[in-house]
């Protein structure tokens, strides 16, 4: 009678299956689930987004939904969390090459961040915060860090020089004007102000940056 070993396998205990597929359906509820939440605080603000609505417009269980998220807080952070580093990773393969001075392509596309569904999403994220004690000290760390980045991002788009004084200032209080153009888009389509308004930045930063 033949062995294992004779048809080229070692004879022992069969090797331990493959559990990739398994880790990627994990990893891919988890990221419906994500995208699902943001699209629920977009859609619906807070107080109509619960697990349950997200859980269902991702295509899972509550159940599924709660081994990986365990609270509502943890699956809402987590949320905007992943898109708000999604949407920094974005911005960045826009110019993969530099922006090659065109200030005014980088003032469009930092509005952009600010006038989409993370924007949205994490408004209402903000609102919650301001009553819920636990939620507002994860939001409170998590948007200091995305602020950072943000920031970081649009120095070296901008290829500004913080060096000098009143740069730092120039470049946050372009961000703080993003972040108006956002909270104006909120109600209406301000698509026509909103150009002017970029074009005029872009101006502004283009002769503030280079003194």
């Amino acid at each position: 009678m033949s062995t294992t070993a004779e048809h080229g396998r070692p004879p022992g205990p069969d090797p331990k299956p493959d559990r990739s597929p398994k880790q990627d359906r994990s990893r891919a509820t988890r990221q419906r689930l994500l995208e699902a939440a943001v699209a629920c605080l977009a859609e619906h603000g807070w107080a109509g987004s619960t697990v349950s609505v997200v859980a269902e417009r991702a295509g899972v269980s509550r159940g599924a939904a709660q081994h990986h998220f365990p609270t509502r807080e943890d699956l809402f952070t987590a949320a905007v969390e992943y898109v708000a580093e999604e949407r920094s990773t974005a911005l960045r393969a826009l110019f993969p090459h530099g922006t090659t001075g065109d200030t005014r392509a980088v003032v469009t596309a930092v509005v952009d961040l600010y006038t989409g569904p993370l924007f949205r999403a994490a408004l209402h994220l903000w609102v919650a915060a301001s009553n819920e004690d636990q939620l507002r000290a994860r939001v409170t760390e998590l948007e200091a860090r995305v602020g950072r980045e943000t920031h970081r991002i649009a120095v070296d788009l901008l290829d500004a020089d913080e060096s000098r004084p009143g740069v730092r200032e120039t470049v946050q209080g372009f961000l703080d004007m993003a972040r108006g153009l956002g909270l104006a888009n909120l109600l209406t389509d301000d698509t026509t102000r909103r150009e002017r308004v970029v074009a005029q930045w872009a101006a502004l930063l283009e002769h503030a940056l280079a003194q």
